[in-house]
């Protein structure tokens, strides 16, 4: 709890705040509502591409710290070298291709205009993203991770500010709606990246960053890459996800996003216990403690099964009060009410998914996680998506249920494989031993 405390906090501000954003865009209607949803997840999907980029230097660093090994910095000079070299250039192409990749997805044209502008304001700032997700792996597998938690906070109440201020034009700045919040998102974003790099440089000796090898650019590259495949994959189908809800029209859209940035609230928290036990385990394996490291597995998944379980209570008690936040439409309040509900059951039996997953990259196992996720969201989610939802005509609340049983699955999938502990094969780190 000592490790996972701080990141569960630090994301639990980011779910808030995600739907803090969410509350103050609604105002605007559900056209824009639904165009900030289409428009952040293609940027999720983005992101995707480099979020590898923090397991990997998360681990390896880990590893580095179990092992007593005196250089410590190599991982994350290496990651800060793929970040801007992919960064960069994903940047420029997705800010030119965004109404090709919008329009496909989009309910309507007024939508499309709406997350077009949106996306192109946020994706400026996926280097900076790319480099942040590097820095925050070299200080979580120190097990430092109250600096996470500190510079997250300051990141999303910044966010907030800027965002309602520019939404509604407060304290003589102009009202730029839609764009406003993803201004505000995106300088939020510049300033965290900026903190960051000050507590680095502060931290660790003036010699400690040099220019990494090539061996370690490849060593880092290649437990990054299935992360972010799986990540991107992950993203795509919450991509396809709203593709089929557009099907189901602009209301249906709306609501969606609304209940999957409520779900975060949840999610979150047990992803935090995840990345805790990402190092943890890491750590154990070191110094080639492997029974130590399959037990944090357990105990971390057994304080997420609690903590998801009680956050789950107010979804499943209030959903109309939850959703009137959000909602002054009663008829869409009545559309969100069971599938919220059902939102609350399935981030309970994800538990072990949300965990587990993060325990084996620890591990090294990046290559099991993705084959286990990205089968199961591709060859069972969305086909049964499509089928329950749009074919069979059950709607938003079939594509919930769909969804409900897809991730009861996906844990049981991932409790399976931890317990097998074929995982310990999968120690790639023997050069720190």
């Amino acid at each position: 709890m000592r490790l996972a405390l701080p990141i569960m906090l630090g994301m639990l501000s980011q779910s808030v705040l995600n739907l803090i954003d969410a509350a103050l865009v609604s105002h605007l209607g559900q056209e824009s509502l639904a165009g900030v949803g289409l428009g952040g997840y293609a940027m999720f999907m983005m992101t995707a591409l480099v979020f590898g980029l923090s397991s990997s230097v998360q681990s390896q660093t880990a590893q580095a710290v179990g092992a007593n090994q005196s250089c410590l910095t190599r991982p994350l000079g290496s990651g800060l070298v793929i970040g801007v070299a992919v960064g960069l250039p994903i940047s420029c192409i997705a800010w030119w291709q965004a109404p090709e990749l919008i329009r496909w997805i989009a309910p309507s044209q007024a939508v499309t205009h709406i997350a077009v502008d949106y996306f192109r304001l946020r994706i400026v700032a996926l280097t900076a993203i790319a480099l942040t997700l590097c820095l925050r792996g070299y200080w979580n597998g120190r097990q430092q991770t109250h600096f996470y938690l500190r510079i997250i906070v300051v990141v999303h109440t910044t966010n907030v500010a800027l965002s309602a201020a520019l939404i509604y034009g407060v304290a003589g700045l102009p009202g730029l709606g839609v764009n406003g919040a993803a201004i505000g998102t995106t300088l939020s974003l510049l300033l965290g990246l900026g903190i960051w790099g000050v507590i680095t440089w502060r931290q660790c000796q003036p010699n400690a960053l040099s220019i990494p090898s090539w061996q370690s650019i490849v060593s880092t590259l290649t437990l990054a890459f299935p992360h972010s495949l799986q990540q991107l994959w992950f993203a795509a189908g919450y991509v396809v996800l709203f593709w089929l809800l557009g099907k189901l029209g602009t209301p249906s859209v709306a609501v969606g996003h609304v209940l999957v940035n409520l779900s975060l609230l949840l999610i979150l928290p047990g992803v935090g216990v995840g990345v805790a036990a990402m190092s943890l385990v890491g750590e154990a394996l070191g110094r080639d403690d492997r029974q130590a490291a399959h037990r944090w597995g357990i105990d971390a998944l057994s304080v997420a099964g609690m903590l998801l379980t009680v956050l789950a209570l107010p979804m499943l008690v209030i959903p109309d009060t939850i959703l009137g936040i959000f909602f002054t439409n009663e008829a869409l309040v009545q559309l969100g009410r069971l599938p919220l509900q059902i939102t609350g059951l399935m981030i309970v039996f994800d538990a072990a998914a949300l965990v587990l997953a993060q325990a084996l990259m620890g591990a090294g196992a990046q290559r099991t996680v993705m084959l286990l996720t990205l089968g199961m969201q591709w060859l069972l989610f969305l086909p049964l998506a499509w089928w329950v939802g749009i074919w069979l005509g059950y709607g938003l609340v079939g594509v919930w249920l769909t969804q409900l049983f897809y991730r009861l699955l996906n844990s049981t999938g991932f409790l399976w494989v931890w317990q097998r502990r074929r995982w310990l094969v999968h120690d790639t780190h023997s050069q720190f031993k």
